[in-house]
């Protein structure tokens, strides 16, 4: 009798592997074999799933942002303006070992995304998802009144994503500097000054 394979969980496993070689060894040590080994699968069985490692790792960065929006929905859920967005600036940052993975996998897309026009038309695309929602939250936030009417918009989201940028950048990239607790203190403290 043949063995039943669920497709999807098969899918689901190569990519939480590829996500896992990624986070600890890099992206570019992402190679269709190291992630095949950490499936406990043969090379063959990747090629069953994904045309190429291209492909795969496409997978992985839109499963990883498909899971970070499910979350932060139930997070913001019934929330809007300045609140919204202290749940939506705080979900980005990585203030745990969750959001930790989620962002080292993020940067690792960075620097292939400059080579690759595939890659970077994902990043494109999704920065573009959360920069339409940082925007969306500040225009409800001053039309509540929370925010000062002379300010430009457009401008503090730009300012607010470079923040969450930098901040994540310099924690994964120097932890003897900054801790999680000074992230979530230098965001809160820019969110007050709005």
């Amino acid at each position: 009798m043949p063995k039943i394979v669920d497709h999807d969980e098969r899918r689901r496993e190569l990519l939480s592997a590829a996500r896992r070689v990624i986070v600890r060894d890099g992206i570019d040590a992402a190679t269709t074999r190291a992630i095949a080994k950490e499936a406990g699968y043969s090379n063959g069985v990747l090629a069953h799933y994904f045309a190429d490692k291209d492909e795969i790792l496409l997978s992985a960065l839109r499963e990883s942002h498909q899971r970070i929006r499910a979350r932060l929905a139930r997070k913001v859920e019934g929330v809007t303006g300045l609140a919204a967005l202290r749940e939506l600036l705080l979900d980005n940052l990585p203030l745990d070992a969750e959001r930790t993975q989620e962002t080292r996998l993020e940067v690792s897309f960075w620097s292939r995304s400059l080579a690759s026009e595939r890659l970077a038309e994902v990043q494109r695309t999704e920065a573009a998802e959360l920069r339409a929602a940082v925007r969306e939250l500040l225009g409800q936030a001053r039309a509540a009144g929370e925010l000062r009417a002379d300010d430009n918009l457009d401008d503090l989201t730009e300012h607010l994503l470079a923040l969450v940028d930098g901040l994540s950048l310099h924690l994964l990239l120097y932890p003897g500097r900054l801790t999680r607790v000074d992230l979530e203190r230098l965001m809160l403290q820019q969110l007050d000054r709005l």
